[in-house]
């Protein structure tokens, strides 16, 4: 959700600040601000309604000087979106500053008592009870700011990551996390803080990622505190973090969606390095050989994830079901946690998660550990939550994704779960070794077909102009294609905001057939696998309904060109790998059916990447 900025140290901490939110902007976009305190100890508040470089024009004749500083851009939860609700958030007496990202649950009960007090509040927000509530335990004590936080913090309940600075000390950045990232950079008697690692690799890449309950103390020139909320006195580990800026950067791309569909040939190709070997014929993972006995004796398999996560998961069951014969659930996070779900020490949870972050999935993760289950994570943030809470796991290894819409996180993963189907299916003797050969050998050969699909952009770019009128969207797939399908409407749901659902086509007799006419487009994937004949048939009932057909064919098929209105050609591949290829055309067509429309692309309205709330 929100993001996060920090700095102190003997810079000007205003360019940082603003330079940081930019690259965390696709965390939240809805409003932005900065806190600074200059040389003559005033604290300064600066905040507007709408993105980064809003705030930029506001600032362009203010007092932005100080080499302390804090700053924030917003996705809302609490209060609409608007600069009155806006981080940062003052004190009441101004003297303090906050910035948060995440939820205080308790903040109704808190703010009333405050209120009782004598305590005026200026927003909406549960942000600034707690900056009251903080103040107001400062001043009652006559306590120091971090007493006064650690106090505070044991009253909410809710997730957190916050920062606070006091013009009374102002060499001085408090910052706490429960549930939410936050990551402290240390650089040369400096310090940075982030939501994650992007706003601070440009300055250095020693970095200490927060656990739950940690306070971190920042004062240039000194040793980074770190405490948890009993004050006890914690030795955190310092990480070097490989993070190449240019992964960052849109690299001459119109936005990150593209660039970042553009990278997937050379992110799987990242992604299975090391883990398919020269020779093509076998596939190792580390986590697989470490935990053998766990993995191979499972009893049942449960994926838990959300959103394009999920989608992920659906496509890991067909494949692990396919190749280990271990019974395998999919299962919505947020769901799973609240249904009091049956789970034993015999099943083994994977854990899906692009950012490593997901509320929901972390507290299934925890959950699911606390009824003795084995847990698997699959994550691309290195040194992320649900990679700390697991027992084992595999990094997707695809590269900071910027854009909110999932794109190369999404192939990543399926990727992943591919190579942990055959290397779980070899320990158990499962799958013939013939089969395994072919599917290891054509699974490192996706790449370049992914190469081959981005040759389509152009043709799916004036394929888009034709649709851009719709209003709705059916995407039709079967077996390993209907999550597909799924993902397709996802993506066109997400940044085109254009209404779009995924079916297995053989369940478009059964309802949505009802929706079809002359002005509702079918995406069909109708590639050469077990199901082509009866999806054959699907196209015809649409055709005859007069719906719009858009098919995504094997090369060479001359078949459904004759009846469907557009036809995308993809290369042949295994039916258990087509997900990885028949995915990309839809990741094109949403993304250029939004661009036609003149969406936000990258930030998209109402979503952020990182759901760190529920």
């Amino acid at each position: 959700m929100c993001g996060i900025v920090g700095y102190v140290g003997k810079r000007d901490a205003y360019p940082i600040l603003i330079k940081g939110l930019k690259r965390l902007e696709y965390r939240g976009y809805d409003s932005a601000g900065v806190a600074l305190i200059n040389d003559k100890d005033d604290l300064n508040v600066y905040k507007t309604k709408g993105k980064v470089s809003d705030l930029e024009e506001f600032c362009s004749d203010k007092d932005f000087s100080g080499t302390i500083g804090i700053a924030h851009t917003r996705w809302a939860t609490h209060g609409e979106p608007s600069t009155l609700n806006a981080h940062p958030h003052y004190s009441e007496s101004k003297n303090l500053a906050i910035i948060h990202n995440g939820i205080i649950e308790n903040y109704a009960d808190l703010k009333k008592n405050l209120s009782a007090k004598g305590v005026e509040f200026c927003s909406d927000t549960d942000t600034e009870v707690l900056v009251q509530f903080v103040e107001y335990i400062q001043n009652r004590k006559g306590l120091d700011l971090l007493t006064a936080v650690q106090l505070a913090l044991h009253e909410v309940i809710g997730a957190y990551a916050i920062a606070i600075i006091d013009k009374r000390h102002p060499d001085t950045i408090i910052a706490a996390r429960k549930q939410s990232p936050l990551v402290v950079g240390i650089g040369e008697g400096e310090f940075f803080l982030g939501s994650d690692a992007s706003p601070i690799i440009e300055y250095t890449d020693q970095m200490v990622y927060l656990e739950d309950g940690n306070i971190a103390v920042l004062k240039p020139g000194k040793e980074l505190e770190v405490v948890s909320i009993l004050n006890r006195k914690l030795s955190p580990e310092v990480k070097t973090v490989d993070l190449n800026l240019g992964q960052i950067e849109k690299g001459g791309y119109p936005h990150f969606m593209l660039k970042e569909i553009f990278e997937q040939p050379e992110c799987l190709t990242n992604c299975m390095r090391g883990r398919i070997n020269v020779d093509l014929n076998n596939v190792t993972l580390s986590a697989v050989i470490d935990h053998k006995n766990g993995l191979v004796h499972a009893k049942r398999i449960i994926i838990v994830a959300c959103g394009t996560s999920w989608h992920a998961g659906l496509i890991g069951k067909q494949i692990i079901e396919n190749l280990c014969r271990i019974p395998v659930e999919v299962e919505y996070a947020s769901e799973f946690r609240y249904r009091n779900p049956v789970v034993t020490k015999d099943d083994v949870v994977i854990a899906i998660s692009q950012s490593g972050e997901t509320a929901d999935t972390l507290a299934a993760v925890e959950l699911a550990k606390q009824k003795g289950a084995f847990i698997y994570g699959i994550c691309n943030a290195i040194g992320s939550s649900i990679p700390r809470a697991t027992h084992t796991g595999s990094y997707i290894h695809v590269g900071p994704e910027i854009g909110v819409a999932s794109t190369k996180a999404f192939t990543g993963q399926v990727t992943v779960l591919t190579m942990l189907a055959l290397a779980l299916a070899k320990e158990k003797g499962s799958v013939a070794e013939a089969d395994y050969q072919e599917i290891v050998k054509e699974l490192a050969l996706i790449p370049d077909k992914i190469r081959e699909v981005l040759k389509t952009n152009n043709k799916v770019k004036d394929l888009a102009r034709t649709f851009t009128y719709a209003r709705n969207f059916l995407y039709l797939g079967r077996g390993f294609s209907y999550p597909v399908a799924l993902e397709g409407a996802l993506k066109l749901k997400e940044i085109s905001y254009i209404h779009a659902e995924g079916y297995p086509a053989a369940e478009m007799k059964h309802g949505p057939i009802a929706l079809i006419d002359s002005d509702m487009p079918v995406v069909v994937i109708a590639t050469h696998n077990n199901m082509y004949e009866k999806v054959l048939s699907n196209i015809q009932e649409i055709k005859a309904r007069k719906g719009r057909v858009i098919a995504l064919v094997s090369s060479g098929d001359n078949t459904i060109g004759k009846i469907a209105d557009e036809v995308i050609e993809i290369p042949d591949t295994l039916e258990c790998l087509e997900p990885l290829i028949a995915t990309i055309p839809l990741q094109l067509l949403a993304y250029h059916v939004a661009v036609c429309k003149g969406k936000n692309v990258d930030q998209p309205r109402n979503l952020a990447k990182s759901v760190t709330v529920e």
